[in-house]
């Protein structure tokens, strides 16, 4: 008995519960809501090419620049305690820099005026950029992150519309779509792929160097890290740029699914599902230690969430209402004053359970 409770105590205890019961909780409600929820079918492209259809293809696919964004906002979370609120103005910005890499000053070009990966590099050093601009103002300014990120977050739709002469530029190359959907003759959408891509690299950055160590060590006590050789401030500034290169991929998944950009709608309210996705993951967010992989897990828990409710009819200009409740709910239990509560009650009923054991 007392092995089944600690390894249930251990269970609970783990990083990924929340995300793992959140996610039960959603696939019970939709089993018994609308068990077509979860069925996939087969559809065809415009070429003849079978694809995957359906509420988790959806899912997976959408959930995977979610994903991609959490996995930087993670690592900034944890080495400045703080979040950054820019990263869909970035990804408007990152995106209209490499459509205009690709056309030039003609909005609707015959061919591509350079290849796509160079247009892409172009656009991860316009986002790496960006990051840096907010990673100064944190490591070296000292600002909140959030305060200092709030800069990017107002003017930045404004300097991606600016960077296209406010004009909407079209790709007509297939190939270009292929990166934002599917791939010819793979059921399954790209962005997936590029998802694990992702998270590979992460994973072997963080086994081969001390990306996860120095990150944790600045967010616990900046001051011991320093003392042990760490650079805080160049900790916090290449948090912000290795943020800004996911915000490119992101971004680069963005203007390939509908081969142009929408300035004020493109990323709409997408920081606030990535800081969700580190939330629900169980990271805190006042830095410090930190999960990826819950967060990742976080990030597709909150797609799944998302896509329940445009099931269930909800108006788009609503979900954050929602996705509000969730983050109350969230900082409530991560709360210290909550958590001192329930170790205290816990405490009482294991004292409770000896008195009378003792009897």
């Amino acid at each position: 008995m007392e092995k089944k409770t600690n390894i249930l105590k251990k269970f609970v205890g783990n990083q990924l519960f929340i995300p793992l019961v959140a996610l039960l909780l959603l696939i019970i409600f939709n089993l018994i809501n609308d068990p077509s929820f979860f069925v996939i079918t087969i559809l065809k492209t415009k070429e003849g090419f079978p694809v995957l259809s359906g509420s988790l293809i959806s899912i997976i696919d959408f959930g995977s620049e979610l994903a991609i964004l959490a996995i930087g906002m993670t690592i900034v979370t944890a080495a400045t305690g703080g979040q950054d609120i820019s990263v869909g103005a970035v990804i408007a910005i990152s995106g209209s820099t490499m459509l205009r890499v690709l056309c030039g000053t003609n909005p609707q070009p015959d061919k591509l005026l350079a290849p796509i990966f160079v247009a892409f590099l172009v656009g991860a050093l316009a986002a790496m950029l960006c990051g840096a601009f907010n990673g100064l103002l944190v490591a070296q300014f000292k600002i909140q992150p959030m305060v200092a990120t709030l800069i990017l977050y107002t003017a930045g739709r404004s300097i991606a519309a600016w960077i296209n002469e406010n004009r909407l530029p079209i790709i007509g190359e297939p190939s270009f779509g292929y990166i934002g959907n599917f791939l010819p003759g793979v059921p399954i959408p790209t962005p997936v792929f590029i998802a694990i891509a992702c998270m590979i690299i992460i994973a072997l950055v963080q086994k081969f160097t001390n990306l996860k160590l120095f990150t944790q060590a600045v967010g616990i006590n900046e001051e011991s890290s320093r003392l042990n050789g760490i650079n805080p401030k160049f900790m916090k500034f290449m948090s912000f740029v290795i943020l800004g290169l996911f915000v490119s991929v992101a971004a680069l998944i963005k203007v390939t699914r509908i081969s142009t950009i929408t300035y004020s709608v493109i990323a709409k309210d997408i920081e606030m599902d990535a800081i969700l996705a580190v939330a629900l993951g169980g990271n805190k967010l006042s830095g410090g230690k930190y999960n990826i992989w819950a967060s990742i897990l976080g990030a597709y828990v909150i797609q799944f969430l998302t896509t329940t409710l445009y099931k269930l009819q909800v108006r788009s200009d609503a979900l954050p209402a929602y996705k509000a409740v969730v983050v109350i709910l969230l900082v409530i239990i991560s709360a210290p004053a909550v958590r001192d509560k329930f170790a205290q009650i816990t405490k009482k009923i294991k004292a409770k359970k000896a008195v009378n054991g003792g009897v």
